[in-house]
């Protein structure tokens, strides 16, 4: 027995658990003998009363509740299957269900749900019972279908049993033929606005981080909330509404713009039945998805381990979908990529042993680089660092500069987010100059990840020892301005905002006049390219010639200056 029983007499109380050894014939709402007793007792005790049937006609639970407040069991619902249980309650006011009926009709997935009107002197009224419909159902209840109410002596007329047979076969066909069709998880996106001046385009961030990650958006939501609600940041009502969506639209996988913690997480994940991602965890994804040297696999699963180290507690059924494979290709789904299916058994003790060997693995990986930075310093040969936000263009601009059209000095370059996680350096020429050695370094984000951000901090950390900074800057995407900021805030974080820079606004071809015209005063004179129709590269390569030329007599200032003191000690 459920619900609040306090106040009640012993009487009431037998009463009640009497309802236990009620049984109706399988495949029906329930019967009349069942409908007064009920209503009998929700006006002896002022409160609503509901009983949980199963398929075999068996009650196996009562509440004194209202729908929302009836307790359940744990309800493991197969994907195109309903939950085997349906709800018949009182309503001691009279009246047709409620929302809250038809919210709990829904989100439990129940075969149906019916409410009996309690009339004067306890006699049970009308019953009202309603059912889910198919997915992709076209009509004004998508959710359900409302039934004619009938009155408590024909409660047993409805084959319920044929009605849920039916619907669960029309659910399973539905899904098999959208199966065949879909090659890719279908997400729903959801962005919250707080009143930032950029929440739309944080939206649009999203959506490509899904799309990088290999999903398919199907819908997205921007949610205002001024104050967010602790538990599951957009509220009870939202999540119904997302969840209502995901029915409808086939949708898999629900994606936060917000980092959630653990506790949100499961709460989100246990009130709409779906698989739970946050930006952050996207973001690792994609790493993971794209990460092709040994040093960037190392940080990567060193950046997954350290995130997923304090949602281990009460994890559970999250960490069960956990698996290998490095990306689609290996049939990894969004949010399982990376270290494998040893998830499953490590628990914090075997994360920090774990954690220990990376950070041993990648201290030995950065000596090495050092070692070859030391040799490119004896060499005297400059060195020139292409930053900018992620899918700005620089490895495509990085092809232009070398000439590099085919393998294997081909760089990788892609129309997705982070196709490129390691630093990868080419020789190239300045006239005036002679060799430089140009590297194109990972791509920048806003709200980068702290894990991530410690994970590839030696790797950033190499960008301190170019010469001069080539700053890449999509200036045909909206945005652009607040994409330029959040490079210059982590070069800042980095200390490398005073190195000399020259900023090439790409993309120019596809920009409108305004805006680059704009950019270029914005940026004091960044020059105007397009890296894929090799526009503008003579002007940006004179530039980066007189930036390297001032480093160059700035150096040569300093050696003359230091010889020059060393004379009059000696």
């Amino acid at each position: 027995m459920h619900g609040n029983t306090s106040g009640l007499r012993p009487a009431q109380l037998k009463a009640l658990g009497n309802l236990y050894r009620r049984r109706i014939e399988p495949g029906r709402v329930g019967s009349p003998e069942l409908a007064r007793n009920l209503a009998e007792l929700s006006s002896d005790v002022r409160r609503e009363v509901g009983v949980l049937i199963d398929r075999r006609g068996r009650v196996i639970s009562v509440s004194v509740a209202d729908a929302r407040g009836t307790e359940f069991p744990d309800l493991r619902v197969g994907e195109h299957r309903l939950s085997g249980f349906h709800l018949l309650h009182t309503h001691p006011r009279g009246g047709a269900l409620s929302k809250a009926d038809l919210s709990t009709l829904f989100l439990k997935r129940l075969d149906a749900v019916s409410a009996i009107e309690v009339r004067d002197g306890g006699q049970p009224g009308l019953v009202h019972t309603a059912h889910l419909t198919p997915p992709g159902t076209v009509g004004e209840e998508e959710d359900w279908r409302i039934l004619p109410p009938v009155p408590s002596f024909q409660i047993d007329d409805f084959d319920l049993g044929a009605q849920v047979q039916a619907l669960e076969e029309e659910i399973a066909r539905a899904a098999r033929t959208r199966e065949a069709k879909k090659d890719h998880e279908r997400a729903i996106l959801v962005q919250i606005d707080q009143g930032e001046f950029d929440a739309e385009e944080r939206l649009d961030e999203l959506a490509e981080l899904a799309r990088t990650a290999g999903a398919e958006v199907v819908h997205r939501e921007l949610v205002y909330r001024r104050n967010l609600k602790p538990g599951t940041l957009v509220g009870a009502g939202k999540l119904e509404e997302l969840t209502s969506k995901a029915y409808h639209l086939d949708a898999d996988l629900l994606i936060f713009g917000q980092e959630l913690g653990a506790a949100q997480a499961r709460e989100i994940e246990a009130a709409t039945g779906l698989k739970i991602i946050d930006r952050t965890q996207l973001i690792l994804d994609i790493f993971a998805l794209h990460a092709q040297g040994v040093e960037s696999r190392l940080q990567v699963e060193l950046a997954q381990l350290r995130y997923m180290k304090p949602r281990l507690l009460g994890a559970g059924a999250q960490l069960s979908r956990i698996g290998g494979g490095g990306g689609s290709a290996g049939g990894g789904a969004i949010g399982t990529r990376g270290p494998g299916e040893t998830k499953l058994e490590l628990d914090r003790r075997r994360i920090n042993d774990r954690l220990s060997f990376l950070e041993k693995q990648l201290a030995d990986v950065a000596q090495r680089r050092e070692e070859r930075r030391k040799t490119r310093e004896r060499n005297a040969v400059p060195v020139i660092s292409i930053v900018g936000y992620t899918n700005a263009g620089k490895s495509t601009l990085l092809n232009a500069f070398t000439h590099a059209a085919e393998e294997p000095r081909r760089v990788l370059a892609e129309n997705k987010l982070f196709a490129t996680l390691r630093p990868t350096s080419r020789q190239g020429y300045l006239e005036g100059i002679g060799q430089v050695v140009l590297t194109d370094t990972v791509g920048f984000i806003r709200d980068l990840p702290k894990d991530l951000t410690r994970a590839f901090r030696s790797t950033l950390e190499e960008i301190g020892d170019a010469d001069v900074l080539l700053h890449v800057v999509d200036v045909a995407s909206p945005g652009a301005d607040t994409r330029l900021d959040a490079v210059n805030r982590i070069l800042d974080d980095l200390g490398f905002r005073e190195l000399p820079t020259v900023i090439a606004l790409n993309k120019a071809d596809a920009a409108a006049p305004d805006v680059l015209e704009r950019e270029i005063e914005r940026t004091e004179g960044g020059i105007p390219v397009s890296a894929l129709k090799n526009v503008g590269l003579s002007e940006l390569k004179e530039a980066l010639t007189d930036a390297v030329a001032q480093v160059q007599r700035q150096e040569h200032a300093h050696r003359e200056e230091a010889k020059e003191v060393a004379a009059q000690y000696r």
